[in-house]
């Protein structure tokens, strides 16, 4: 499953477009995958992204229950590791702030996946994974482990 969490096409005002960057092209890869994808909105999504993508991603949230953890996704910008639902949640997962975080908070692993286009504070390219071995990872593109979490 590939997860998602928003600001997929449309990379917002503050950030100029990568040289390269094919939209149209990013759209048409993912839609090959799209029996495989869970996506939330961004806060530089919109309907029209929407109408390019063969996947749902207008949703503001999504919760996920995999082997009986409850594991919430959102883009970040309401939601965040300072504005936790309030719902019974063993993991949270956003990106917005493009800074990778990798932490507890309370009962709740709180995980920021940074980001793979546009990461901030002159950081590596990071997204997240959580592997068979019930562990959440950040990792880098090359695939080497920043830092893990094990979800008990």
């Amino acid at each position: 499953m590939l997860i998602v969490l928003g600001d997929i096409l449309n990379y917002g005002p503050r950030n100029g477009v990568p040289e390269g960057l094919d939209a149209q092209g990013i759209a048409n890869e993912l839609n090959t995958l799209s029996n495989h994808i869970v996506a939330v909105r961004g806060n530089c999504d919109s309907e029209v992204d929407q109408m390019l993508l063969k996947f749902p991603m207008m949703a503001d949230y999504a919760l996920l229950v995999i082997d009986k953890k409850r594991i919430f996704l959102t883009h970040g910008h309401r939601y965040n590791s300072e504005q936790l639902p309030e719902l019974h949640i063993d993991v949270m997962c956003y990106g917005h702030t493009h800074r990778w975080m990798l932490e507890r908070q309370g009962n709740c692993v709180v995980c920021n996946t940074g980001s793979i286009t546009f990461p901030k504070e002159e950081r590596q390219p990071t997204f997240a994974t959580i592997d068979e071995d019930n562990f959440l990872r950040i990792r880098n593109l090359e695939g080497s482990v920043l830092k893990e979490i094990q979800l008990d």
